[in-house]
């Protein structure tokens, strides 16, 4: 409206020609001759030229968007916007509903593939798209909060297909008030010790405790109501406020809003990490995928602050309570050892040594693990089932019955749950049983993992040995652990060394039938 005025005046009070008008205000002619014309028209049907100047100077001018175009909504971008709408469709019809992306995100992703748009035209689009109408929008009231005052805790619950199946896993997450830094860590169960291994992984991941831990009205916090608003904690509450030191508050019922920090935190957190992604091999690389995802998170900039949630981290960990030794968190209990060599724990079954049948065992449960001990020393370490009425076996627990009964290992449930060893066996060993239990014990005596077994199958096949037998495993592994590791060979000592075997296999058969 400004240049409108300019225009006017300079040509009627300063006398200047269109050329110079459009010349000194970087301007079209057309622009300039437009303008000009409207006020002409105002002016020859007003009867006072005063009131007509003024009001023709205070209009601002009209543009006619009807027949735009749009430049940066091109047809490629509309088709990643479609694909995506249509890819939370059906994240939506599978129950993922808590893992959908927002308008904020669609835009980021939009941006990370090169795309150049705004986000207020990504989200125009995506309602026209929808056909959803404007809602009002919430007020929030800001606090203030000193360094190192509180932190509040919540779980959070996203679906994750672990190794081609569906899980509930548990995510449990952890926001600073002040700072707004924020630390998550993922579990199978919202159980005791899960709880507790979270608050000793985050107090140790930032080398502080906080002076006070808000939480709701959860089961592994709250052990009964006493009255309407009193709340008596859980044990496991009890023992990490004396371990760490910090007062405890709880959120009254249904009350979310009075930890607002984590209640947004859990919803932002599960959408950033696991709304694009969801697949993964295990659960232990969703955690490193989630690890990745916090860092980038805490490193952004925040727009009330200016500052990194990890840079106010850094200012407010002079206030923290010094952190003490991390507190063990374990359930132990004594077990006897059943004739199937396992111990029954929470439904479920793990193996130990099969020497120890009918004697009793210490067993820690932890959150995702199983460690069973002996006077002692450790025997065995299971990852944590949580299914219903599971075998959880190691093939080499059984070595010493499969000796003297080989015929049972086919048919074993510890050779269907050992993995690549099984594939191995019904290759090479299927009718060699015994062979296939010495090379396992072989393989135990001298510390060589699968990995370094598969890799000498895998030169033998390469070879192209026609029959791949134990001498020849064994010949190419070497009497050497892992510490010790076995140089590589060429090709033309590879096939001489099998050989050898091989000849020295048919010597001993052949001598050993006419003896």
């Amino acid at each position: 409206m400004c240049t409108k005025q300019e225009i006017i005046l300079k040509y009627y009070r300063e006398g200047q020609s269109q050329r110079q008008i459009a010349q000194n205000l970087s301007i079209s002619r057309k622009t300039v001759r437009k303008y000009l014309s409207a006020y002409e028209s105002r002016l020859s049907a007003s009867c006072a030229a005063g009131g007509s100047l003024s009001a023709e100077l205070l209009t601002p001018p009209v543009y006619k968007a009807s027949n735009r175009v749009n430049r940066r909504l091109t047809p490629a971008v509309c088709e990643a916007i479609d694909k995506l709408l249509e890819k939370e469709s059906e994240k939506k019809r599978q129950g993922f509903r808590k893992q959908l992306l927002k308008k904020c995100d669609i835009h980021e992703h939009l941006r990370a593939q090169g795309f150049d748009i705004g986000y207020t035209t990504v989200c125009n689009y995506i309602r026209t798209k929808q056909g959803v109408s404007n809602k009002p929008a919430e007020a929030f009231i800001r606090q203030q909060y000193a360094p190192g005052q509180s932190c509040e805790f919540d779980w959070g619950e996203i679906k994750l297909s672990l190794n081609g199946v569906l899980k509930r896993v548990q995510l449990a997450v952890f926001t600073s008030s002040y700072s707004n830094y924020r630390f998550a860590c993922l579990h199978m169960h919202q159980d005791t010790l899960a709880f507790m291994e979270s608050h000793v992984a985050f107090f140790h991941s930032i080398g502080g405790v906080y002076r006070e831990m808000v939480y709701d009205n959860m089961r592994v916090a709250v052990a009964k109501f006493v009255g309407k608003h009193e709340k008596e904690p859980t044990q496991a509450l009890l023992q990490l406020r004396g371990h760490y030191q910090y007062r405890h508050r709880f959120c009254n019922l249904y009350r979310g809003n009075e930890k607002g920090h984590v209640e947004r935190s859990v919803e932002y957190i599960r959408r950033k990490a696991f709304g694009v992604k969801n697949r993964f091999d295990s659960l232990e690389s969703a955690a490193r995928w989630l690890e990745q995802t916090l860092k980038s998170l805490n490193a952004k900039r925040q727009q009330l602050s200016g500052k990194s949630a990890k840079e106010q981290l850094g200012e407010e960990q002079a206030a923290l309570l010094p952190v003490p030794i991390k507190l063990a968190c374990a359930e132990q209990v004594q077990l006897r050892v059943d004739k199937y060599a396992t111990v029954s724990c929470r439904t479920n079954r793990y193996s130990v040594p099969d020497h120890l049948v009918g004697q009793h065992v210490d067993v820690k449960v932890r959150s995702n693990q199983i460690q069973i001990y002996r006077e002692g020393k450790l025997l065995a370490t299971h990852g944590r089932s949580f299914e219903k009425h599971a075998w959880v076996i190691d093939i080499h627990h059984y070595l010493e019955t499969f000796k003297r009964k080989p015929g049972a290992l086919h048919g074993s449930v510890a050779l269907a749950s050992s993995g690549y060893l099984q594939q191995l066996y019904y290759q090479y060993f299927e009718q060699e049983p015994r062979d296939f239990i010495d090379l396992l014990a072989y393989c135990r005596q001298h510390q060589i993992d699968q990995v370094s077994l598969k890799s000498v199958v895998a030169r033998l096949q390469q070879s192209g040995i026609r029959h791949i037998t134990r001498p020849c495993i064994e010949a190419l592994l070497g009497n050497k652990s892992e510490q010790d590791p076995v140089p590589v060979l060429d090709t033309i000592a590879q096939h001489a060394k099998v050989q050898l075997a091989q000849q020295t296999e048919l010597l001993t058969s052949t001598y050993g039938q006419h003896g």
